[in-house]
């Protein structure tokens, strides 16, 4: 039983990077894919019996590869993948992960070739390793739809000839924005998933932040920077955002020294990188909010008038709903809970908005501050109806649950 956790934990661990070298080795997708799910059906098989190898990255890649070779065969398409069957029978050394193979499929997902609704899904599918069901939650599409739309990405990404690499130093920066918006998705499903019942998938965090890490290294571009600060300072909440029951805390609740102080100034190391360089970017900007929030000892010592500053900021190089929703929750903390209300009122016009469950938990916490308990409650049971996720679930209905005892 241990063994198989071990091989379940592995799987979220490695399978987004045994993918991204086989995607190398074999020449597509579809190979790859299959070759990584037969290489973790050996180690079902192998390790119970065997124990997990002291490198069970390079074992599966290793067995995913004569797998995969073992497919190409079957299929009698040796002609078409000659230089590959020449290399098993030459006897040259087996295939090993390099560094860059993610970064290689990050950025072949992320081609301009494919529109971006197609890099985001290929992207979350394949290098982020998501369900589909879980890419179309995220994407909010249906399923089949999204399906499909994978399919037909692999397909664009085939017929097109995109070479399996990273861009040369010209191509880099204009690629860079879409790869930052893909790599800050894999991130935000980690970090706050939008379903289940935990609040943060680990792996699949630190998946994201491994690759902002690669990309900074490998471009250093102040919103690379900026975004990786982002990450690494809201990331080092991790350990308070959960109860020991996985009920989820608030930010205003959450104990502080749980929070990873070393992470922090990693953090904020570069920030300060990203600040030299692209002081008002995206990124740079919203790693500036969660800094405040770092920096502060306590909830009552935030500076939120610094925060919405930052977000009147923000809001003028990325206007969104979403953006602006945050920034109505800051003057209500840095003014009054009515000052923020009117602000969201406001934004109750945009659809993205209004189907939003973090919008109408907002609203509920403002009118629960503002002494609006029918309004509050309203509030809360929309929440409710829009929310998958289960400690935020739990949570909204526990804030419910206290304004009744208030009746």
């Amino acid at each position: 039983m241990q063994v198989q956790a071990s091989i379940e934990s592995l799987y979220h661990r490695y399978a987004p990077r045994v993918r991204a070298t086989l995607i190398r080795h074999l020449g597509d997708f579809d190979s790859a894919e299959d070759a990584l799910h037969d290489a973790f059906a050996a180690a079902v098989n192998h390790w119970p019996e065997h124990g997990v190898p002291d490198d069970p990255l390079a074992w599966l890649i290793r067995v995913g590869h004569r797998r995969g070779i073992d497919q190409i065969r079957r299929r009698q398409t040796a002609r078409r993948h000659a230089h590959l069957l020449i290399t098993e029978e030459d006897d040259e050394p087996e295939p090993q992960p390099i560094a860059d193979d993610p970064l290689r499929l990050l950025f072949t997902c992320c081609h301009p070739v494919l529109a971006m609704p197609d890099r985001l899904a290929l992207t979350l599918r394949e290098m982020a390793g998501l369900t589909t069901e879980q890419v179309a939650n995220a994407l909010l599409q249906k399923t089949a739809s999204l399906a499909q739309r994978i399919v037909r990405a692999k397909r664009r990404i085939r017929d097109a000839g995109v070479p399996y690499e990273t861009p040369d130093e010209a191509e880099l920066p204009k690629r860079l924005p879409d790869v930052l918006g893909v790599i800050y998705l894999i991130f935000n499903e980690g970090y706050s998933r939008s379903d289940g019942d935990s609040v943060v998938d680990v792996h699949l965090a630190d998946e994201a932040i491994d690759l902002a890490q690669s990309l900074a290294r490998l471009l250093p571009h102040g919103e690379a920077f900026g975004l990786l600060a982002l990450m690494l300072l809201h990331d080092a909440r991790r350990a308070a955002r959960q109860d020991a029951q996985g009920d989820l805390v608030p930010l205003e609740e959450q104990q502080r020294h749980l929070w990873d102080k070393a992470q922090i100034e990693t953090g904020m190391h570069w920030l300060e990188q990203a600040l030299a360089l692209t002081p008002i970017a995206p990124y740079t900007l919203q790693a500036s909010i969660a800094a405040v929030h770092a920096k502060a000892v306590d909830a009552e010592s935030t500076d939120w008038r610094r925060i919405e500053r930052l977000y009147e900021a923000l809001y003028r190089c990325q206007p969104s709903p979403v953006i602006a929703l945050n920034r109505a929750v800051a003057v209500a903390m840095s003014d009054t809970p009515d000052a923020g209300l009117a602000l969201l009122d406001a934004l109750s016009s945009h659809k993205q908005v209004v189907t939003y469950h973090l919008y109408h938990a907002a609203l509920a916490d403002l009118h629960r501050r503002a002494g609006h308990l029918t309004d509050a409650r309203h509030a809360y049971h929309n929440a409710l109806a829009l929310c998958t996720q289960g400690p935020e679930r739990r949570f909204l209905a526990r804030r419910l649950a206290e304004l009744d005892q208030t009746r």
